[in-house]
This record gives C-alpha cells, structure tokens and sequence, in this order.
C-alpha cells in the first residue's frame, strides 16, 4: 500500500518527511516525491498503490492498517542501508476491504439470524443457537423474543458454565473487552496522539565556515522513532500503536509466557472475517470483542522491526546492569522481558518494546501498543524550563511568548550547529542567552543530554584582572564516527519533538501568541484519535456515544458501578442497551468460568438505571428475564442462598460459607434445611423451593459435580411431605410398618412409578426421622421395629439446640472422663421438689469453700439440677439406640448461663429471690472469685491481656485505653486458665472458682526487708460486665473455656456433702482430683536504681489448663508451653521474669490453644490459624519442678537463643513491611524499570547497595531457618531421655471458621483403652469413625483448628470413650 497526502505541498521545496495518514473513501492524486511505507528507511525499489484520507472530523470507513508516513523529495531518494523500518505488509486473504461502520445507523431491518459455528477442534462444539431457545419467555406478559444471537455461543456450555471439565474441551480466550474501552486503554484518553509529519528544512549556511554534512533525508526520517509512534505533549514521548487485520499474531517476545494467560481465540475462526460488521446482514458480530495479551509482543521481531535509538539502548543496558543483581533470586523473581537480551537479535541490541496485545476473537483485526517512551528530554524538565520561561519573561514579552522563544532559542541552536555547520562555543553569561533561556539547573540538564559540554575558560589568570567565563560546547556530529551518529540522531529527534511540542503549544495559547510572529517550523502534527479510533471500530459513528433510553450521564458518574465498566469492557459513555447486551453476552460466551460475575454486573447497571429515576429498555429486561429463567444469579444471591441453609454469623449452622466445606457436610445443610421446611405448614412449599434453590446456586458456584448430580436427582420428584401422604394415599398418622405395606402394595400395582413411590417414602422417612425407613431404602428390606441404622457400639450423637455446638462437644467430652461419669451417675432422678425444699443452715453453708469463697443455697439448688440432668443424659447415651440424643432445654441454659447471670438478670428486673439465701451465706473470710472474676492480675502477660475468649456469637468488647502498651478493654476479656497465675489475693489459674481454699503458701523475698515487701499495690477492684447486645437463645453469651468452667463449678458443687462428714476443704472432689494440678511461680526482679537488689517472690497455685500462645506458624506445642514456663512480664511497672513449674500434674492435662489475638493498628480480635504441631503423646519432666537444674539452665540458654532467631526471623519476613527480599526486590524493580521520573540520587551505587542488602537479608534467612533447626534440634536432645512424665492425647477440640466471633465446634476423642489408634470425631448427632491422621493433619490453610487438647496421663485408666449398653451381658446373666 502507498499512502498519499489529501493535499500537495505549494512548493517543492519544502519536502515533507512525515505526516498522517488515514485510510480513504476515493483515490486523489498523488503527491509529488511520496514515499510508501515499504520504502520508509530502505530502497525505493518496492511500492504499492496508496490510500488518502477522507475529510475530517468524522471517517465513517477505514481501511486497515496504521502506517502512515510520507516523505515530500523529489524524487523518491535511494538509502543504502539494511536498515529498514515501518512497512505495511498486506495479505493475499484480506486485499483492501475496508471497514465499514460497526453499527449502521440506518439499519433497522429485521435480518435473518445468519448460523454461526465454532470449528469442531477448538471451542468445541457445531451448535448454534437456534429460535427457539430452550429459555427464550416473556417479560411481563409481552412477547417472547431472543435478544441477541451472538456468533460462536455454545448452548451446552452456558448452561453448564459451572463444569470446569466441560469448559476445558472448549478453550475459550478469557475476558475480553470492547472497542471504546480499548481505546481509552491504548492510551489516557485525556491525552492526545499526534502523528508526526516531518519537512526538510530549508536552511542554508551562512558565511565562511568549515566543511560539514547537513543532516540527509534518510536521517531526517529517522528523526521519528518509528513509522507507528504517535507523539504524545502530555508524556512529551511516544508511544507505539498499530493495529492491522491479519490472520496470523504477531511473534511473541520470549520473555512472555502464554501458560499465565487464557489462550488465543480460535485463529480458524478469525479467518472467516476480515473485521467485524463487514456483513451488515450479520447481527451476530456486532463489533469487536479484544484480548488482552499484556507485555506479548517483542517489537524486534515485528516487520518491520522497531528498536530504540542507540542512546536509548544504553540507558536500556544501564537498567538491564542494575536488574541483573534483583532478579537472581528463584523465590522472588519478577520477570522484566523488556530488558532482557534477545539471542536472535544482533549482537550489542536489547529485546525490543514489548508491546501490548489486543486481539479481536471474531475477525483478524488485532491491536498492539507500547507504554508511553519518553523524549530525549524528559517531561519534568520540559514543564521546570517552560514553567521558569512563564514566570520570568524578559521586558516586553508576555509570558507565553517567553516560552515560546525560550524554546525556538533551543531550537535554533540545534538548527545552527546541524544545517549551518557552526561550532562556536555559547557564552552563557551573554546577555541574549540569559534573556532568552536563562541558565539554571534545568538548562543544565537540558543542554548534558543534548550533548554540549560545560567548559571554563579563565582570562589573565594569576592576576588582579583574573576572570573565568563558562561556555557550552556543541557536540561532535560528524557522521564518520559512532559517537558523531549518535550525537546527530539525539540532536534531529530533539529537534522534531521540540517542533511537536511548540506547534501544540501556539495551537492551545494561539490567543495569546497573536501577536508574536513565530520561528519557522517544519513539522506537522495531526491527532491520531479518529483514526485509531476508526480503525479499532471505537469511533462514534461506529459504536454511538449517546442513548434517550436511561440516564447515561448518571450512569458514568454512579461510583457503585465503577468496577462494573471494567468487568464488562465497557465504557459508560457508550453503554446503550445494544452494546450492553452484547458485552455481557460476549463475556459469559468467552469467560464461561465467570459467568455469575457478569451477570451480577449486568444486573446492577439494570438495576442502577432503575434507582436513578431511568426506565430499562425492554431488551434489557427481555434478557435479564431469559437468564434469570436459565438459573442465573447474581453474588447477592449467593449470599442469600448461604443464609437459607444456615450459614453466616446469625445462621443456625454458625459458620461462614467457605472453599473447604464440604461437600457432604452442604448436602446435609440442605437436607436439614428440607426437613425444617417441612415442620412448616403454612409455608412448607415455598420454604422447601427456597432450599432447594439456595442448594443448587451453591453447588453451581463451587462447580461441584456431585452436588449437582445430588440436586438434579431430587429435582425430578419434587416432594413433601403432605404430597408424600397424598401420594402413598395414607394419612399421617399411621405407623411405619403400614407405610411399608402400602408402599409394597403400590410398588407391586404401578412397577413403572417406583421412583415416585421411592421419592415419598423417602420424604416420609426424614420427616419421621425413621432408621426403619431409611434402612429399607437402603437394603430394600424391612428391618422390624427393633432394626437401628447405628451400630450398638457406637457413641452417640447430641442434637444441636441451636447455636450450642460447643456444649455438645464438652459434653460429649465430659462422657467419656470415667470417674466423671460414674460421680455424676449418682445423681440421676433427684426429686427436684426434694431439692427445693431441703434446708441448709448457716453452719452448712459456711463448711465449703468453692472458687475460695462461700457459697449460697442457690447456687447448690441449681448445680444439683444441672447435674440432675447431666446424669439423664449420659444414661441415655449409654442406652439410647437411636444415633443421636437431645439435651433438654434446661440442662443447656444451666450450663450456658452462670449463676451470676442469672443474679444481674433479676436485678434488672427489678427484683431477686434472696428468700433462700442469709447474710451469713454472703459474708466471707477472703476473696471471692466466681465464674465471671477477673482477680488481680500479677504480672501482666502481653499475650493474655491481648487474649480475648473465643466466642460464638459475642463481639469483642470497645478499646477504652491504652496503658503501660496493654490494651484495656470496657469488659474485660474473660479469664481462665490461660491466664498467669495471681499472687495477690486468692489465687487462681483458671477462671473456674477452684474446689477449695488454697493453703497458705510462704512468700520468699530473699534480699528485701520486710517493710518493703508489704508496699505491694492493691488489687484493682472487679469491674461489673457491661451487658453485651449479643445474645443467644439463653442471655448472655459466653466462651467454651467459660462455659467448661461453669459445668464444672456446678459438678463440684452438687457433689459436696452437708452431713457434717463430708471433707470441708474438698481434698477429695472429684473435679480438684481430676482436672487440677498444683505450679509454683517465681518472679524475679532486676536491680533498679531504687531497689538496687535482686528480689524474688514465690507462690504456689492451682491451675486447671496450661495456655499456649498461638500467633505464629512454625512452632510445636513443646515451644508453646516454653513460652509459658519462662516468660517476662510487668510487675509493679518494671519488667521481670517469671517462671513457672509445676509441682503437681493432674491425671487430665487440658492445654488450651490461644488462637484469639488482637489486632492493635485495627483494634480488632481475630483468629489465628496458624497450626502447633503436636503429637500422641507428651513428656512433661522439662516443665516439673524437680527437674535436673543443669539441664534447666541449659535448655533456657538454647530457648532464648532459639527465642532471639526467631523473632529475627519473623520480622524479615512476617512484620509489618515484610516480607523484606521481596520489598527490595520491588524497589529495586521501580528504580531500573521507571523512565519518566527524574531521581538524580539513584545511580548505580545506590542500586548496588540495595541489591547486596537484599542478598545479606536472603542470606540471613536461610542462615536463620538451620540455626533454627539444629537450636530446635539441641533442645529437644536436652530432654530426649525425660520420658517418666508422658502424657497421652485423648481428646481434640477444634474451630472451623475464620472469625473469633463465631463459627463451628466439633470434638475428637480417641478409641482408648479399646483401639488407641483410632479416633471418633463427634459433630453434633454425627459420631463417625475417623483414623488418627485426620487428627494431627497439619491444618496450615485451613479454618478448621484445635483450641484445646486433653492428655491422659499414661497407664491411667482414666478415658473410656465407648460407654454403651451392652445386651449380652443380660444374656450372660440369664444363662
């Protein structure tokens, strides 16, 4: 192809270099001395026939292509160079169609839908989409219509766009975008592209000077980078852009990989059509759909090719130098293409641009585009010298003229060293050069990149006359050497870019610029936004930027849709119902994956044109109507699908809806769904299709194969149960045994309904909840009525009351303590009228002390009726046949609510039954501790006070202050057994009020008076709770720990014996013999200025759990409970070490994980789910207070060097700025990539600096990690022959959620003493068999995690899991 100027020069002597061109809709002349691109940097020896634009502002058809450089010489010069640049390369198969308009706007013709296919190889499938469509209905009543039949869309695939196998046969290219939005993408659509026309100068040297080369033609072409870059004032640089039809994709950089991104559309079928809306009778293509391929194209291997210059190279290299030492690392590696040597291209040449890559997946028309490149001058410095010229012009100069000349000074400086040959050096001091540029250190700048030197020269020197006077000296530009070259090629591009620049500036200020009569320039600008525009099918007489049907102006600026626009690939300026449709429907056929995403977009602009006062057009309720009817849904109702089968934080399961779900436990969410809708007869049958409903959006958005087979299987028989009945034509009140009768008797009747017989028992028996029926489903045989579907031996399951999944697995846990469950045994069938009138004197009252303080009559009334019913429901699991058992409702509100809830409960009232209560029950001999105190706290531990109890349901209480760097809550967070040990007052490890007082315990103080071991703070006094807006079924809400340590203060209670022979201080409980142990803590102060000994303090004190910090990855439990053990706290405002041993081990030793942290930037509590290794079984001797003190010391040096690693270790690459290798390597990445920034203190030795930080930094890490490991291995060796003391894992409790507020709870207990290596997992009513792997599997990326780990001691029978009735033991008896 030729392209010809619309308009010849008036004189031959001015030879245009360059200008636009664009594709015509009539031939005209040719112009004199046109060059075509074929020959645009080589011979003249190959030509083609040219196009000439039509007239602008408005091109209704374009011809592809984007070259469009013309050089006005006569005649046509020959350059003998193998150089060659920018030429058009037109194919055989595409010829000169051209492009018409994408959406005639004369068309309203109703044409025939033209069949479209995708290629049976790729995108697989021949069917098209014929009228009717299976989904095809009418919008409020009008008529059935198919809005749009868009080319290559595949019935089965939309349908099941949720099959990922599926999709993979299909081989779609991804998201796509259309034309307006691509065009705003090429370049910022604020910003203008110019092509750039270039004249040959007529300047002529004057006067005698020394021979020179005046620039050539060939250099003067050269002076435009590229035949395909567009100028651009706004980045004062280029940027490459050329678009073309074409079948065959550009050659791929080297550096791209196609792995990352979806694959290339179908290049068969882009073949087919040459561009979209060539046919004007085909709606199906009714304009592009592009792809992105980002950083695809290496601009080297295009032809023709396109490099930088020479200096550009350099720069290039010099960034290359300094990337070369910040991509080396495998771990953090950032590809950077872009400077990466290409062993195709000649030695001493970098890869190429690379460049952008749009393709069209309907027509061979693709687009590729580079990011913007800067000039030889960069931007700041172009505005710092233009701004400087406009605030200080020169006398009679306005500010704009200032500018002007400043720059036509530069200009003509240029002009004077290439076209007049004068070498002269420029003074600076001189009057027309400080009035017309100035000297400063932009012009410094200025004037180094351009080449000239800064020389000095001194007048008499040594002498009182000694002057020095700076110069600049122009640089060589002889063409005989490389550097000459090159100084030549920097000086002509700067001088086009200048040209460019000026003629934008006397065009936008030409009001002010009236008056000045300008420097002659020889450059033509013209904007190159039509004609891209026309040639991407983006221009508005292609695709319309208005519609009267909805508000399109609101719409662009409604913020809720911003990120719409973008998911779509539209523009809100050009979004007409047509163009919406087709965008949408464009997207799901080449992004099936999405589908729902699309949608919920498609939606909310439908819906945002309602909400903003505008009506939508019927084709777009049309199709909202049609895609709703094939079972689309927007994330909305995602959302709400979850909530229907109970999940969220206020849904009946607890628990969020997340990826590792699954699938079965969603199944048995939606059955239990049905079954609930079913106990609902007013609105059974609405329910029930909402279940199912919320089922199947479910299973689709997970693309789970199994749930839909599960869903399409029951959606055949739609039943429930009053349409079971009616269908089994029995009544609902007949027994089981009739039910399978009559459903025999029709089976035998009807063989061919079986399914729907089978369907109605199938209701009947989950509504009956029957194991008959369901077994008989299963077998197809009639069990009898004594038949049960659970093995005899089997634990039990506890129904879940509601949001009590936690109660069920303490007290499934408490089932399986044997001495626990033979205590409370006894207390089974209490008269509770008995009970209430049963008396106690004073004398009674005051002989036991639980939690350190009295007790009152209440208090045992209610912990004998919690136990009461504690001991019903384990006889029941022990005897009960069915799978699972229900609590009552009062043996959940005894152990959920605490009597002191109870008490602030009344008092709110109004009022309280004290009738069975004395003062003698209220006075007492020490301090009180109940299941709701805090206590004083000695040495404030940061980890526990940040702790805040893992709830189900309640928020985390507001931050009041911050003191001494604790955080202080309103409510203070729940204390139990994590929390440290107290010295002041009655002291206690666990928020559970312990079984009897302690005995006193000698306070050692070696190295202090007497006097001064008295001056100890008070204990703050007890807040009272803040009443929390969280409730539950049963009032206030509180944690597991809580929880436990009520049904265990009441146990203890209950058990105590009033008959004067009972043990007053409780030695013997059963709960002090089983869950508590005695520790010894020992805090030691450092010397300070007014205590200047070293000051010890001990006590001794019950504990009932051991807390394990859990925060960080990496760490086992042997580390947790070492950061128990030995930790450093505050005391008295001053830090001290406290440490901890234990003096007695209990025979049950619960470990509580602490996963509940606080987040001090958010002041936010969230959960941890980092995973703590632990194992079957551990050895406590390290932790005894008896153990070898050689080996203490030793294995605190080990910890703390272990400690310090560690902490290093986390800050480099868990802290708040960390990772760090991975923030240098990103620094390093900006400051070697950037271009348009100026940072004069970057330079190689800064960049050298921070690539050898970041090698130390990676170095220490690996260091770090096997210091670590040989410190952990050292550690565990100190130990490895301390195994008197081991303890067995018996009991697991675990957290799936990712919120501390709520989630679900379920229980593992092991198979002891029967099958130790197997486990049961206790969820709810389900009790299944699981192996022991499941139970210590690493848990990293999982929500579901223990909190609190149970060890028996060794050879102690102390668990029996199974605890089940057995019948042949009365046959034994009997025989």
């Amino acid at each position: 192809m030729d392209n010809n100027s619309g308009s010849s020069s008036s004189s031959n002597s001015n030879k245009s270099v360059r200008r636009q061109p664009t594709p015509p809709v009539t031939e005209v002349p040719k112009a004199p001395g046109t060059v075509s691109p074929e020959t645009f940097y080589a011979s003249a020896s190959k030509s083609s026939a040219g196009l000439t634009p039509p007239p602008l502002p408005l091109r209704p058809k374009s011809s592809v292509g984007s070259a469009h450089t013309k050089v006005n010489i006569e005649p046509p010069p020959t350059y003998d160079t193998v150089f060659r640049e920018p030429q058009l390369v037109s194919e055989d198969t595409i010829g000169t169609d051209q492009v018409p308009a994408l959406i005639p706007a004369d068309d309203h013709h109703s044409w025939p839908n033209v069949e479209q296919k995708w290629p049976e190889d790729d995108w697989g499938r021949t069917d098209t989409w014929n009228d009717p469509m299976p989904w095809d209905s009418s919008w409020a009543g009008g008529t059935s219509q198919k809005v749009i039949d868009l080319d290559a869309r595949d019935q089965e695939e939309e349908t099941n766009w949720w099959d990922a196998e599926l999709r993979a046969t299909r081989n779609r290219p991804g998201p796509g975008v259309l034309p307006p939005f691509v065009a705003e993408s090429l370049h910022n659509p604020e910003h203008s592209l110019f092509s750039v026309s270039v004249t040959a100068p007529d300047i002529k040297p004057t006067g005698d000077v020394p021979p020179f080369i005046p620039p050539s033609h060939d250099e003067i072409l050269r002076a435009v980078p590229h035949a395909h870059t567009y100028y651009c004032r706004r980045h004062h640089g280029w940027v490459f852009l050329q678009w073309k039809s074409s079948t065959i994709v550009p050659p791929f950089a080297k550096s791209f990989d196609p792995k990352q991104y979806p694959p290339l559309p179908d290049q068969d079928r882009r073949k087919r059509t040459n561009s979209c809306g060539d046919d004007s009778f085909d709606k199906s293509k009714k304009t592009h759909h592009f792809h992105l391929y980002p950083k695809a194209v290496d601009s080297g291997q295009l032809n023709p090719a396109f490099h930088r210059a020479p200096w550009e190279v350099a720069a290039q290299r010099k960034q290359k130098r300094r990337k070369i030492t910040s991509v080396n690392i495998d771990d953090y590696a950032f590809k950077e293409p872009d400077v990466k040597m290409n062993e195709d291209l000649p030695e001493g040449h970098v890869e190429g641009e690379l460049l952008d890559l749009y393709v069209c997946c309907q027509c061979s028309i693709y687009c590729i585009v580079s990011e913007a490149m800067p000039g030889v001058i960069p931007l700041k410095y172009v505005e710092d010298f233009s701004k400087y010229r406009h605030e200080h012009p020169p006398i009679g100069r306005q500010p704009d003229e200032s500018v002007v000349s400043g720059w036509e000074t530069l200009l003509t400086i240029v002009e004077n060293k290439l076209w007049k040959g004068k070498t002269g050096q420029l003074p600076i001091a001189g009057k027309t050069f400080q009035n017309k540029i100035g000297w400063s250190s932009t012009t410094n700048y200025i004037f180094k990149q351009l080449g000239f030197e800064l020389l000095q020269h001194t007048e008499a020197p040594g002498t009182p006359e000694e002057k020095t006077s700076e110069f600049l000296a122009p640089p060589n530009t002889e063409p005989n050497s490389p550097e000459g070259q090159e100084a030549r090629m920097k000086l002509l591009r700067f001088w086009v870019e200048t040209n460019a620049f000026l003629l934008d500036y006397q065009r936008r200020f030409a009001s002010a610029l009236k008056h000045y009569t300008p420097h002659p320039l020889y450059v033509k600008i013209d904007s190159a936004r039509e004609m891209y525009q026309q040639a991407i099918g983006a221009h508005p007489d292609q695709i319309p930027r208005s519609s009267l049907s909805y508000p399109l102006g609101s719409l662009a600026e409604y913020i809720p849709l911003l990120q719409t626009w973008k998911t779509l690939g539209v523009t809100p300026t050009t979004c007409s119902p047509d163009i919406l449709i087709f965008a949408y429907v464009a997207q799901c056929r080449c992004d099936p994956a999405n589908t729902i995403l699309y949608f919920t977009h498609f939606y909310a602009i439908v819906a945002a044109i309602q909400s903003l006062g505008g009506v939508p057009s019927q084709e777009l309720q049309t199709l909202v109507f049609e895609e709703r009817s094939r079972g689309r849904f927007t994330e909305e109702d995602l959302q709400n699908a979850a909530a229907v089968l109970g999940f969220g934080k206020d849904g009946a399961l607890r628990l969020e809806l997340e990826d590792d779900i699954e699938d079965d436990f969603l199944a048995e969410a939606w059955r239990t769904a049905i079954k609930n809708a079913w106990r609902d007869a007013k609105d059974c049958t609405q329910l029930q299709r909402d279940a199912n409903e919320a089922f199947r959006i479910i299973a689709q958005s997970r693309g789970s194969k199994k749930l839909m087979k599960l869903f399409s299987e029951s959606s055949k028989n739609q039943m429930d149960p009053s349409r079971a009945y009616s269908v089994l034509e029995i009544s609902a009140d007949v027994d089981d045994e009739l039910v399978l009768t009559v459903f025999m008797l029709r089976v035998e009747e009807q063989l061919h309904q079986s399914d729907k017989w089978r369907e109605a028992l199938r209701t009947i028996a989950e509504v009956r909840d029957s194991s008959r029926l369901r077994h008989f489903l299963e077998e197809g045989k009639d069990p009898g009525d004594t038949a049960t579907s659970t093995r005899a031996d089997l634990p039990r399951g506890l129904n879940q009351l509601g949001n009590t999944c936690y109660l069920n697995s303490l007290l499934q846990y408490f089932y399986t303590i044997r001495e626990l469950r033979e205590a409370v045994a006894s207390m089974a069938n209490i008269d509770v009228k008995a009970l209430e009138d049963e008396k106690y004197s004073e004398d009674d009252l005051k002989r036991h002390r639980v939690g350190g303080r009295l007790i009152t009559r209440r208090e045992i009334l209610r912990s004998k009726k919690f136990v009461s019913q504690l001991a019903d429901l384990f006889w029941q699991l022990q005897f009960c046949e069915n799978q699972a058992v229900t609590p009552t409702i009062d043996l959940a509100k005894l152990a959920l609510v605490t009597s002191r809830d109870e008490e602030e409960e009344e008092a709110d009232k109004g009022g309280t039954d004290s009738s069975n209560d004395t003062d003698a029950t209220l006075v007492e001999d020490g301090p009180v501790r109940s299941p709701d105190s805090n206590g004083s706290v000695l040495g404030k531990r940061p980890r526990d006070e940040q702790r805040m109890g893992m709830d189900v349901d309640t928020p985390a209480s507001p931050i009041t202050e911050e003191k001494n760097g604790y955080v202080m809550i309103s409510q203070p967070p729940p204390s139990r057994g994590s929390k440290s040990p107290r010295l002041h007052g009655e002291s206690s490890s666990s928020t559970m009020p312990l079984p009897s007082p302690l005995p006193d315990v000698e306070m050692a103080n070696h190295e202090i008076s007497q006097a001064e071991e008295q001056k100890k703070a008070p204990p703050l006094p007890t807040r009272k709770p803040t009443q929390s807006d969280s409730v539950m079924m049963f009032g206030k809400q509180h944690d597991v720990s809580e929880c436990m340590d009520n049904c265990m203060f009441q146990i203890e209670i209950a058990l105590l014996k009033f008959d004067g022979l009972g043990d007053s201080d409780n030695q013997n409980s059963v709960v002090k013999r089983l869950f508590y142990g005695k520790l010894r803590q020992r805090l030691t102060q450092v010397p300070a200025q007014r205590r200047p000994k070293t000051s010890t303090h001990e006590k001794e004190d019950l504990f009932s759990h051991l807390p394990v910090n859990v925060a960080d990855n990496g760490y086992d439990i042997y580390d947790g409970l070492s950061g128990y053990f030995d930790d450093v706290v505050d005391y008295e405002g001053e830090k001290a070490r406290m440490e901890v041993t234990l003096v007695d081990l209990p025979p049950l030793l619960q470990i509580q994980l602490q996963r509940v942290q606080f987040n001090r930037e958010t002041f936010q509590p969230y959960k941890s789910q980092a995973y703590v290794k632990f194992g079957e079984t551990i050895y406590m001797d390290r932790f005894l207070d008896t153990a070898d003190p050689v080996k203490r010391a030793r294995s605190k040096e080990v910890q703390a060097e272990l400690n310090t690693r560690r902490e290093r270790m986390r800050l480099l690459t868990q802290d708040k700025h960390a990772p760090f290798p991975a923030s240098l390597k990103n620094t390093l990445d900006f400051l070697s990539k950037q271009e348009t920034l100026i940072l004069p203190d970057v330079d190689e030795e800064l960049v050298a600096n921070i690539s050898s930080e970041q090698d130390m930094i990676e170095a220490e890490i690996v260091e770090l990690k096997d210091t670590i490991s040989k410190l952990k291995e050292d550690l565990e060796n100190i130990w490895k022959d301390d195994t008197s003391v081991a303890y067995e894992l018996t009991s697991v409790f675990i957290h799936r959620g990712s919120s501390p507020s709520f989630g679900h709870y379920f229980f593992y207990s092991r198979h002891v003493p029967e099958q130790p290596n197997n486990w049961f997992k206790y969820n709810d009513h389900q009790v299944t068999e699981v192996s022991k792997t499941e139970v210590l599997a690493d848990t990293t990326g999982s929500t579901a995690n223990p909190y609190l780990l149970v060890f028996a001691k060794k050879d102690r029978d102390i668990v029996r899991t199974v605890n089940r009735f057995d019948p042949m033991v009365l046959e034994d008896i009997d025989t």
